[in-house]
């Protein structure tokens, strides 16, 4: 596609919203701020301001930001947290007057070849971030250094761009190359040092040496601790929410009500911890000793159905489009007036992981979906929407409004792979793109539409391979997996060095799929005396 054609396109509805509740009042049980704060940030962020005077969220939102701040504002750092080790670890929290936690920073005491602290991370909650929070605990960290009489080594991962990239210069935090000379670590880490009074004129190069090479050894298995932190708080975090959510929807959910509001909350929370729960499984040191499955739902929410998109009380912003001028003149007018509701409307993609599941439990696609599926499905097939235009095939895909200007970074990105990969194989497999070609904004989503190719995630084609039946066999006689998966990473290597690419950036960016038969569920493959291959491989 052209990136010249994409050019931002402004649709007026036609007459102004008014922000009118359809959602009947109820009382409401009084939330803490952090309660409330929860609930909020399952509405998209671009949605925040301008809502208090909607009576739907009126009470979420009465009062919210005077409130973020005066409690930032009397913030106090716990002083009796240092000393409780939790796998090595130990904590400094900000705590406000309330006890509501606002941030922590975590670090991990190293004895030898010298008293130091390791600094894993510092983190302030996002309402109360810029408040000061951030520095106020680096100071008490320094004021704990001195107290123990030790040195203090992070590793600084802030992006030089950032705006906070020389808070720790602020506070006396050093490159470690001022004292050692060249650093060995090269250009994987950015290690700074801060030293308390005491160790100020001496000859450290050695000892810091030792404790790099040391910490080189460890941080393996400190990234493993600290993963394993995370997803033990992140499990509490979204237990405290399941809580909020059900004690604020207590009287709908009490009187089997069904709010277009309570339905979109319950969504929005659902779809996040899915989504959590697919990433935890990759990470360093995760083996599933905290459990998702402590986190349930009751039979009032799993039969709630879906609510994808924010009610129309929630977004007073008319509906804006990104795209191909001539696409969009092709696509029928309620897409344009009324974009969530229409494209929500649509046939689910038939994705052979939901087919399956409902051949399962003998289900048709124009079933409507509820909570407790997509909580059994480990994924949301809603996303995905299909729709022929003019005898051609697409799908929509729903992301958050805000990821937009990422869509249009891969989208100049996949214009360069397809440019320079043009004449290109990889295992004897083209590597093709598929772009975005209009992206619709509305209700806090954006829909992005892409052609219909026929080809699947790869991640998704390995499970098929691996686990479907008729697949099965095939697959031990043919090695479908050890093809697919070689042929993804022969391509993500071709497409990194062809474009001078860091290693990583395709896959952080980019999804790769591999071709597929959709309708009888198998792989598109060429098959030869001397060797066989995937019809095609794409990158979208």
């Amino acid at each position: 596609m052209d990136q010249k054609n994409f050019k931002p396109i402004a649709i007026q509805a036609g007459t102004a919203r008014r922000i009118v509740s359809s959602h009947r009042p109820v009382e409401r049980k009084n939330l803490s701020l952090n309660e409330r704060l929860g609930l909020v940030s399952l509405i998209d962020e671009g949605m925040r301001l301008g809502l208090a005077d909607a009576p739907v969220v009126s009470d979420l939102f009465n009062n919210l930001w005077e409130l973020v701040a005066a409690t930032a504002s009397g913030a106090k750092i716990n002083r009796n947290t240092p000393g409780n080790a939790q796998n090595g670890f130990r904590v400094l929290e900000i705590s406000a007057e309330s006890g509501e936690k606002l941030g922590r920073l975590n670090m991990l005491y190293l004895k030898k070849p010298l008293p130091c602290y390791y600094l894993v991370y510092v983190e302030v909650a996002v309402p109360y971030r810029k408040r000061g929070l951030g520095n106020q605990i680096l100071t008490h960290f320094a004021d704990f250094l001195s107290s123990k009489s030790a040195i203090g080594i992070l590793d600084n991962i802030i992006p030089n761009d950032d705006p906070t990239y020389d808070i720790y210069l602020k506070h006396a935090w050093n490159p470690v190359e001022d004292i050692i000379g060249e650093s060995p670590s090269g250009k994987d880490h950015n290690y700074m040092i801060y030293l308390p009074r005491g160790f100020e004129n001496k000859d450290l190069k050695e000892p810091i040496l030792k404790l790099l090479y040391h910490l080189g050894r460890k941080r393996t298995i400190i990234d493993m601790r600290d993963n394993q932190m995370m997803v033990k708080r992140t499990i509490a975090e979204f237990k405290e929410l399941y809580q909020t959510l059900t004690t604020y929807f207590e009287t709908e959910l009490k009187n089997r009500e069904s709010s277009p509001f309570m339905r979109f909350m319950f969504t929005r929370f659902v779809t996040k911890l899915i989504a959590f729960r697919r990433r935890i499984g990759n990470l360093l040191g995760y083996t599933g000793g905290e459990s998702m499955m402590q986190i349930t739902v009751s039979p009032e929410v799993s039969r709630l159905k879906l609510k994808s998109y924010a009610p129309s009380e929630l977004e007073t912003k008319n509906p804006m489009v990104v795209g191909d001028l001539e696409l969009l003149s092709r696509i029928r007018d309620d897409f344009k007036i009324r974009p969530a509701r229409t494209v929500e409307s649509l046939p689910n993609y038939r994705r052979p992981n939901l087919k399956t599941w409902l051949e399962e439990r003998e289900k048709s696609f124009e079933n409507p979906l509820t909570i407790g599926d997509i909580m059994d499905l480990g994924f949301d097939p809603t996303r995905l929407k299909e729709i022929t235009i003019d005898g051609q095939e697409f799908i929509f895909e729903r992301v958050q409004a805000r990821q937009i200007p990422e869509i249009m970074k891969k989208n100049e990105l996949l214009e360069h792979i397809s440019i320079k990969m043009a004449q290109e194989k990889v295992r004897n497999t083209p590597v093709r793109t598929n772009p975005a070609l209009l992206i619709f904004q509305d209700r806090g989503n954006a829909y992005v539409l892409r052609s219909k190719i026929d080809a699947i995630h790869w991640e998704e084609a390995l499970e098929q391979v691996q686990s479907h039946p008729h697949l099965k066999e095939l697959n031990r006689t043919v090695k479908m997996d050890s093809i697919i998966l070689s042929t993804v990473k022969e391509a993500v290597e071709a497409i990194t060095h062809k474009l001078g690419l860091e290693n990583g950036m395709v896959l952080d960016q980019l999804s790769p799929f591999i071709s597929w038969d959709l309708k009888n569920n198998q792989p598109k493959m060429m098959i030869d005396f001397s060797t066989t291959y995937l019809e095609s491989a794409w990158m979208a």
